[in-house]
């Protein structure tokens, strides 16, 4: 499927493909490294908008980071070249993105925030330390209920002490071993999904959806399907994250051609949530009239 024009729910994770709460690496080409579609405008507009009003909310970078950062602009460059170049025109001073109506300078800012400003993609460096690999630098416009402001600097294990399962034994364990064993030229994927009840791309704070919502849930939730790609620099050995967020209305759902599989494994995923997942999911006190508006749809 072309991803240019791809409809709603492109990635579905919750259909069974993906367990919630696990790591879930898949390998993919670097072809797919990056998802510009038919949001590629508004995207680049919502963070030229973020990085204007908010800088120090959406991005930071710590001393030291900057030719790891020039790596990634340049990764980000080539993939674009190679892959992309029917939306990009790449000079040697600036990109035009014509259906953005966007030429953004190659220099004058910090490398990550140009890479960034570049694609609808969120990216985040990680670097080792002796606490385990930390957050040095990231872009982060849109966010899934954490701050960037609040977990800058912070190791995985900091980042993800909300998360539940995360930081036990076997989580922890195998997340290090991953990130260790990474080697230059692989390029994995992992996705995750989360509910908001509004259509809003930057989530900097904790969700929780309101009750009086559970009335016609599924006209007014809000799929939200994060991808994340990781991949080893080769010149520093860092790692990058890139996260792309598809926000999808549920409404559709209901006339979707596979609709009956996708809520089913949807209504499953969630009927074997536990509590504390619930909680950190924001949707403890909806699961069950969720569920049921989803058998409608099974039926």
């Amino acid at each position: 499927m072309d991803v240019k024009t791809a409809p709603p729910f492109l990635h579905t994770p919750y259909d069974g493909s993906s367990q919630p709460f696990s790591v879930g690496l898949k390998p993919i080409g670097e072809d797919v490294l990056l998802e510009p579609d038919r949001f590629l405008d508004p995207y680049l507009h919502e963070k030229q908008d973020l990085l204007s009003q908010k800088r120090d909310a959406v991005f930071g970078a710590e001393p030291g980071t900057e030719d790891a950062q020039a790596e990634v602009l340049s990764l980000i460059l080539d993939n674009l070249d190679r892959y992309h170049g029917d939306r990009y025109r790449i000079g040697p001073d600036s990109v035009e993105i014509p259906e953005a109506g966007l030429k953004i300078p190659l220099q004058g800012e910090p490398a990550l925030l140009t890479a960034s400003m570049l694609v609808q993609e969120d990216l985040v460096l990680m670097r080792a330390g002796p606490d385990g690999y930390r957050l040095v630098a990231a872009s982060l416009c849109f966010p899934s209920s954490w701050s960037l402001t609040e977990k800058f600097g912070r190791s995985m294990t900091g980042i993800h002490d909300n998360v539940p399962g995360f930081n036990g034994a076997r989580m922890g364990n195998m997340v290090a071993r991953l990130f260790e064993n990474l080697k230059p030229g692989q390029l994995v994927c992992r996705y995750n999904w989360s509910l908001y009840a509004d259509p809003g791309l930057h989530h900097p704070k904790p969700k929780r959806i309101r009750a009086e919502i559970h009335a016609g849930l599924l006209a007014r939730l809000f799929m939200r399907v994060e991808r994340q790609t990781l991949q080893r620099l080769p010149g520093s050995g860092d790692l990058l994250f890139t996260i792309k967020v598809h926000h999808d209305p549920l409404a559709p759902l209901a006339k979707h051609e596979d609709r009956a599989r996708l809520a089913s494994g949807l209504r499953e995923q969630l009927l074997a949530l536990d509590e504390d997942q619930l909680a950190y999911k924001g949707i403890a006190q909806m699961r069950d009239d969720l569920a049921r508006s989803l058998e409608t749809i099974i039926d």
